[in-house]
């Protein structure tokens, strides 16, 4: 059959009429869509529903034992349980209290003995910058449903984590408190840096001068400009790490900063220039493409 309701209920057909009211409790307060906002959670809860209402009733119970998914085809008079070994259900006989769906559900959702349900936790996502991290402090975010919120980004926060809101949730059933609001955290992208977990990777741009002689050279970072020391010889590509300087954590180590040095030639050079870049390549034996200049850094 289309819907075997023992298996929607997950009980045997051998259950009593207290264990599919048990049942029922347990799977209606998992998939009621006040409480379960995932895809599918709605006809979820209505399959639960329809299940109940017709193996809570021993009538429709029997009916539906002998004829499965044809039972309500059966005319409304006929019993099944006045017919001598006509149902193919359970035999022990049991007491079954019954239940309006409305008090079930208050008992369920509040307002009866299951008490009152704390709303559901809500998730969004928010951007910020690196620079962010690495100061903190308060900050005004609006989020794609138009809503603003003012919120205290922790120093160190890193790409996925949450932020919790306390109370910005959904509302809660029969007088309960409203759930959290968490905010997933994303890094804006910006061709200045990249992250990686603590570790944060800056650009480093040099004159073909500095990178062939040396240079301290400043170097703009998520937390401010710093020096940087380039080695004489450093090539595109070499990473000059500085410890320490990368995203902060309040409870360890920070991570480290890594300059990555690339090599910029003036786009128009003037006659001076042209010159002595002419008496370079004169007078110099070196070639970028032999496999020493290759391995060097």
């Amino acid at each position: 059959m289309a819907d075997d309701y023992y298996r929607v209920l997950g009980v045997p057909r051998t259950a009593t009429a207290e264990e599919i009211q048990r049942a029922y409790r347990t799977l209606a307060r998992r998939s009621h869509p006040d409480v379960n906002k995932e895809p599918g959670a709605e006809d979820r809860f209505k399959q639960i529903t329809e299940a109940y209402h017709v193996l809570s009733d021993p009538k429709s119970r029997a009916n539906y034992d002998r004829f499965g998914a044809q039972w309500r085809q059966v005319p409304e008079d006929f019993d099944a349980r006045r017919h001598a070994g006509a149902s193919t259900g359970p035999r022990r006989t049991t007491s079954f209290v019954n239940i309006d769906l409305e008090d079930l559900l208050g008992g369920v959702f509040g307002g009866g003995r299951g008490g009152p349900v704390q709303g559901a936790d809500a998730e969004a996502e928010i951007t910020i910058g690196v620079e962010d991290s690495y100061l903190g402090g308060q900050r005004t975010v609006t989020l794609p449903g138009g809503d603003h919120y003012k919120l205290t980004i922790p120093r160190g926060v890193t790409e996925g984590q949450r932020i919790r809101i306390a109370g910005e949730g959904s509302t809660g059933l029969g007088g309960g408190p409203r759930g959290d609001l968490y905010l997933v955290v994303h890094f804006r992208p910006d061709r200045r840096f990249t992250v990686s977990g603590r570790d944060v990777t800056a650009r480093l741009p040099v004159a073909p001068w500095e990178a062939a002689l040396g240079a301290r050279v400043p170097l703009t970072t998520p937390g401010g400009e710093v020096q940087v020391k380039v080695p004489a010889g450093s090539s595109s590509g070499r990473r000059l790490r500085l410890r320490g300087q990368g995203l902060p954590d309040p409870h360890g180590d920070p991570g480290d900063l890594y300059a990555e040095v690339r090599i910029l030639v003036p786009p128009h050079p003037s006659a001076d220039e042209q010159r002595l870049l002419e008496e370079l390549a004169r007078v110099s034996s070196f070639d970028p493409r032999s496999s020493d200049s290759r391995s060097s850094k």
